[in-house]
């Protein structure tokens, strides 16, 4: 049994402000197909600056636990924000994921997620989802897996005079895992999310990250994350994004 933890990730560049509504998984699985427990706790401060200034501290935790047949994997996100001169303002994810390998090529995806963003006036976002699962590469060192699920989205905003909004929402994403060299990795994913009543009303997530190891423990990386959203909260932007660096410390 085999354990990575990150136990240092200090964010040093931000641009614009980012409210992540979609949480790249992809980023977060260990890639595997043994039987082990993997995690990964990290530590995030940054500092943004565009109309506002803002402060942010992030607490992520992430455990996989990864069968010849099963994969169980809990996220925790949760993060805490100052604006300017205001009081720090909470933000958190919870996610829970169940991977059922059918064969080779194909897995079921079973998800829960809950939500809470004060600074994008989401009081509460649930959702629940199922899907398939492919893999298009069986080369270790290039992964490609395409993911269509369903998920049903209940949205309480913090606003008054919102409606609570209960939908269903499809889910497809393309992710690529490369390992050129074994000291460079690329992680990149591809979110689309339709209103299935309504296409025009959808949202476009991407996070590209890149990871070069320094030393044997020692990885220094750079993420971007784009977010798209054709019909977000009112006074929320419809495009948002972030472009991070960061060193990572791992240990078995």
């Amino acid at each position: 049994m085999k354990h990575s933890i990150i136990i240092l990730f200090l964010s040093l560049i931000g641009f614009n402000k980012i409210h992540s509504q979609i949480v790249n998984v992809e980023s977060l699985r260990r890639v595997s197909d043994t039987s082990k427990w993997s995690g990964s706790a990290s530590l995030d401060i940054g500092l943004i600056k565009n109309t506002q200034s803002i402060f942010k501290i992030t607490n992520n935790l992430r455990l996989q636990y990864n069968t010849d047949k099963n994969l169980y994997l809990f996220i925790n996100d949760l993060k805490l924000e100052q604006i300017e001169d205001n009081s720090f303002v909470n933000k958190g994810i919870q996610h829970i994921r169940y991977n059922r390998k059918i064969t080779e090529r194909l897995k079921l995806e079973i998800f829960a997620q809950s939500q809470y963003d004060a600074i994008s006036d989401i009081k509460f976002r649930g959702l629940v989802g199922t899907g398939p699962r492919f893999k298009l590469s069986k080369n270790d060192n290039y992964r490609f897996y395409l993911g269509t699920l369903l998920m049903f989205e209940h949205e309480e905003s913090s606003v008054q005079n919102i409606e609570i909004l209960r939908d269903f929402r499809g889910s497809v994403y393309f992710s690529c895992s490369l390992y050129p060299l074994e000291n460079i990795s690329l992680v990149s994913t591809t979110y689309y999310q339709p209103l299935l009543k309504q296409f025009s009303d959808f949202r476009i997530s991407n996070q590209t990250s890149i990871g070069i190891k320094v030393l044997k423990n020692l990885l220094f990386k750079t993420s971007f994350t784009y977010n798209f959203d054709t019909d977000p909260i009112i006074g929320i932007p419809k495009t948002q994004y972030e472009l991070t660096n960061g060193i990572v410390y791992t240990f078995d």
